[in-house]
C-alpha cells in the first residue's frame, strides 16, 4: 500500500504532468526513453500488461509510468524470489514488465528490463552489498559548489563511478556568481578530469541554468548526482520551470543540509528526463575497475612505461609515475586517490581475498624485517 507521506502527496501526483496542474493522459513512451526493442517486451505475459518506466520509489512501493499513466506497484513474488542481491530489484529510470491493475489498483512488476547503463554504489553503512542509484541514464550531472566544500578527491570517486556506469560524466559547477574566482575551480577539475565537460551554473540568475540544456534531448536522460547543498534540486527546478521540490540553504560551514530524500524522475516540458537524487553522506566502491582505469588514465599510462611491470610506485628505478611527480606533472595526492580508490574497489569486490592478502602482505615484510636484524657479536657480547 502506498506510504502515508505519499498518500498526503509528499510527492504531488502525479509526477508526470503535461504542464502546470495539467494531468498527461495519454503517455509516449518514446518520450520517456523506451527503446524500440522494449516495445513488445510485454507481449508474452498474460493479462494487462505493459512496458513502464520507475519514476519513484520508496522502500518496497515503486511508482510506475506507461501508456495508461502512472500507478503504484510491486514486485511480484517471483522477481522477488529470484532477486540475488538488491540490485537485481527494480530502481529509478528501469523500464519493466508491469501487470496493471493487478490488485486493489496496484500493478505488479514481473520483470527488469536490461539495463544499458546503471549507476550503483556501495550501500551505506558497514555492510558489503550494493546499491542501485538510478539506470538507463545518458548523461550524469556531477554537481559540486564552488566553496569550502569542494574536494578535488571526492570528485574521482565520483568521475570513477559515473565512467563505470556507462553514462557521460558531466561536471557541473553551481554557484558561480557566488563565487570571485570561478577560474580557479575550473583548473583544478581539469586536472583531474580530461576529457570531460565541465558547466558553470548560476543560482540567482534567471537562466544560470541554460548550458545545461544542450545535454537534454527527447528520449534522454540525466541524472544530478553529488553532496547535499550542491544545488541539485535548484538546477532540477530550474529545468523543471517551477518549484516543485524543496531546497535549502547552506550550513554555516559552507557544507549543504540533505533537501531530497528520495530519487525521482521527471519528464521535462521542452523534451528530455530528469533525475534528482538525494545528497550521498558517502559513495562507497562497486567492483569499478573500468571505471577507475578511465578516471584514471593519466596514471594508468604511466605506470604502464615503468621498467617493472609490477612497479609499486614507491621508489622502483625506472617508475614512470615517480619521474612525473618529480616533473610536477602529476601530485601525490592524485596518487595517493588512486591508491586508495584501487584497495577500497579490490575489497568490495572479494573484502576475504584482499584481507587475506593484506595479512600475507604484513606477515612477508614482518619476516624480511627480522632476517635483516643484525645478529649481536658473539666475540663481545655472546660466550667464548
Amino acid at each position: 500500500m502506498p506510504t502515508e507521506k505519499w498518500r498526503r502527496g509528499a510527492i504531488v501526483p502525479p509526477l508526470f504532468r503535461a504542464g502546470k496542474g495539467k494531468r498527461m493522459k495519454s503517455i509516449d513512451m518514446s518520450a520517456l526513453g523506451l527503446p524500440e526493442a522494449y516495445a513488445q517486451a510485454a507481449a508474452g505475459y498474460p493479462g494487462d500488461c505493459a512496458v513502464g518506466r520507475v519514476i519513484a520509489q520508496e522502500k518496497g512501493l515503486y511508482r510506475v509510468v506507461s501508456e495508461g499513466g502512472e500507478q503504484f506497484a510491486e514486485v511480484s513474488g517471483k522477481l522477488r524470489h529470484q532477486a540475488k542481491s538488491p540490485a537485481y530489484f527494480p530502481a529509478v529510470g528501469d523500464f519493466v514488465v508491469i501487470e496493471r491493475n493487478a490488485w486493489q489498483g496496484h500493478g505488479v512488476i514481473h520483470e527488469i528490463l536490461p539495463r544499458k547503463s546503471v549507476f550503483i554504489r556501495k550501500a551505506a553503512g558497514s555492510g558489503n552489498t550494493e546499491q542501485v542509484v538510478a539506470a538507463n541514464i545518458d548523461t550524469l550531472f556531477i554537481c559540486m559548489s564552488m566553496n569550502s566544500d569542494f574536494n578535488l578527491r571526492r570528485l574521482e570517486r565520483y568521475l570513477a563511478v559515473a565512467w563505470d556506469s556507462g553514462a557521460t560524466p558531466v561536471v557541473v559547477l553551481t554557484k558561480a556568481d557566488f563565487c570571485p574566482d570561478p577560474a580557479q575551480f575550473v583548473n583544478a577539475v581539469s586536472s583531474v578530469a580530461a576529457g570531460t565537460d565541465i558547466v558553470l551554473t548560476t543560482d540567482r540568475e534567471e537562466r544560470g541554468y541554460e548550458k545545461l540544456l544542450p545535454y537534454i534531448q527527447r528520449g534522454r536522460t540525466v541524472a544530478l548526482i553529488g553532496s547535499s547543498g550542491v544545488g541539485k534540486s535548484t538546477l532540477t527546478n530550474h529545468l523543471l520551470g517551477e518549484e516543485r521540490l524543496d531546497t535549502n540553504g547552506l550550513r554555516n560551514d559552507g557544507r549543504g543540509r540533505h533537501t531530497t530524500t528520495r530519487r525521482q524522475l521527471f519528464l521535462l516540458e521542452q523534451g528530455g528526463m530528469v533525475i534528482d537524487t538525494p545528497g550521498m553522506r558517502e559513495l562507497g566502491l562497486w567492483e569499478l575497475e573500468e571505471g577507475l582505469d578511465k578516471s584514471f588514465a593519466d596514471i594508468e599510462a604511466l605506470a604502464a612505461a615503468c621498467r617493472f611491470h609490477d612497479c609499486s610506485h614507491s621508489g622502483e628505478p625506472g617508475c614512470a609515475v615517480r619521474d612525473a611527480i618529480a616533473r610536477g606533472e602529476l601530485s601525490e595526492e592524485r596518487l595517493r586517490s588512486y591508491r586508495k580508490l584501487k584497495a577500497e574497489n579490490r575489497y568490495a569486490g572479494d573484502a576475504e581475498s584482499y584481507l587475506a592478502e593484506k595479512r600475507q602482505k604484513f606477515k612477508d615484510i614482518a619476516k624480511s624485517n627480522k632476517k635483516n636484524q643484525k645478529l649481536p657479536d658473539k666475540g663481545q657480547n655472546g660466550r667464548r
